[in-house]
């Protein structure tokens, strides 16, 4: 990928920091806690275009303080293509802040699911399709919940404390006496 460096912005997550990688069109992918992502060179350099840096930095940071909804980055989607687009464009277009939606109705908002007639196929494999979301947080898989629960969430015990804490920032869920998110 031409001009792809990386921004890194400290978050209160329990992942830690998150990485964006940048392109001069947009966000091409993002990650909890340094984890690689597909087809992306790990060793691009940090960004020193300091008006990007401070844009994603700003945007994150808005977000993560309470301040802001929406991140309104540009996204660059060139890591993603066919139904894999279709549904997470769907996503990022539809379920917006303090949202959910199951697999299930995901998979069927997105249309690429019309074919399939096995019972949970579709949502069994929007749920793979959100394992596999180059764009995390930017496009918001943690929003996309089980029929009956919270559902699942990458990075094993420290994924499933990420994805509880980004719905209580968000309403979602309720604060636990421990959260150590925004206040108000």
């Amino acid at each position: 990928m031409e001009e792809l460096s990386w921004v890194t912005v400290p978050t209160p997550l329990p992942t830690g920091p998150m990485r964006f990688a940048v392109t001069p069109v947009g966000v091409a992918a993002a990650s909890y806690a340094g984890e690689s992502v597909a087809g992306l060179h790990a060793g691009a350099p940090e960004c020193t275009e300091a008006r990007v840096v401070d844009l994603v930095e700003n945007r994150i940071r808005g977000y993560f303080e309470g301040r802001r909804r929406e991140l309104e980055l540009p996204i660059d989607w060139r890591l993603t293509t066919g139904p894999h687009r279709t549904v997470l464009g769907r996503l990022w277009s539809d379920v917006g802040w303090g949202k959910t939606i199951t697999y299930g109705e995901l998979a069927a908002l997105s249309g690429v699911f019309e074919e399939v007639s096995e019972p949970g196929a579709a949502a069994r494999t929007v749920g793979q399709m959100m394992g596999a979301n180059p764009l995390a947080l930017l496009v918001p898989c943690h929003r996309v919940v089980a029929a009956a629960g919270i559902g699942g969430f990458g990075g094993g015990p420290r994924g499933m404390e990420t994805k509880r804490w980004l719905l209580t920032l968000e309403g979602v869920l309720p604060p636990t006496l421990d959260w150590d998110g925004p206040t108000g």
